[in-house]
């Protein structure tokens, strides 16, 4: 695999200035929000069962998910695939996600190996498992992986910054936001970092928290 990997603000910093430079649009953003939020974290089953549990729910009702099932030591192959119906129930798990954490853990991904694997492999490994689509996979790679040119235009978050910083008369959908990106590479991480920012930033400007 050679692509680039953002490892930490260094690497953040460089892209954002190559976005500010290439799509001046973005250069207000970059600036207020400064620096850009890394949100590296741990590669593993345990990730993407984190995403799995995140899936449909605010970012505060799965943090408090995620806190049970933490608890509970249900972050492990093993330890769902032991687990009863009741026993993810408990933490919050609705039916469709014990299907899918279940098809997860027994798919038994080499997680080691997704890290030599192209960003395009490392997606389509993820999505074959059931539950999990495009948003996760590329979650994963931009967050666990650290991936600096993957992107994930449908995240609605993303989208309605998109529509605001670039004046659109309507919401981009996954299809056109995917294609408003490709001008954004080798650092579409970053402009997605940066998009998500500036949704926080209108919405703290709304009032919303």
């Amino acid at each position: 695999m050679d692509e680039r990997v953002i490892t930490g603000a260094d690497d953040l910093a460089e892209g954002a200035a190559w976005l500010a430079t290439h799509e001046p649009r973005f250069a207000p953003v970059i600036t207020a929000c400064s620096p850009l939020p890394l949100r590296l974290r741990d590669d593993g089953f345990a990730a993407v069962l984190q995403a799995i549990v995140g899936q449909q729910v605010s970012v505060a009702s799965a943090l408090a998910m995620w806190a049970k099932v933490e608890t509970a030591g249900l972050d492990t192959e093993d330890a769902v695939l032991a687990a009863s119906d009741g026993d993810l129930r408990a933490v919050a798990f609705s039916r469709q996600k014990i299907v899918y954490a279940r098809a997860l853990a027994a798919e038994r991904i080499d997680y080691v190996g997704l890290r030599a694997m192209p960003t395009d492999e490392v997606i389509k490994t993820l999505v074959a498992v059931k539950g999990i689509g495009s948003w996760t996979a590329e979650i994963y790679a931009m967050f666990s992986l650290g991936r600096a040119d993957v992107f994930a235009p449908g995240d609605l978050a993303m989208q309605e910054a998109a529509r605001v910083l670039f004046d659109l008369p309507a919401r981009p959908t996954e299809r056109e936001l995917r294609l408003m990106a490709q001008a954004w590479s080798p650092w579409r991480s970053v402009a997605a970092r940066a998009l998500w920012a500036h949704y926080a930033q209108m919405k703290s400007r709304e009032g919303v928290v």
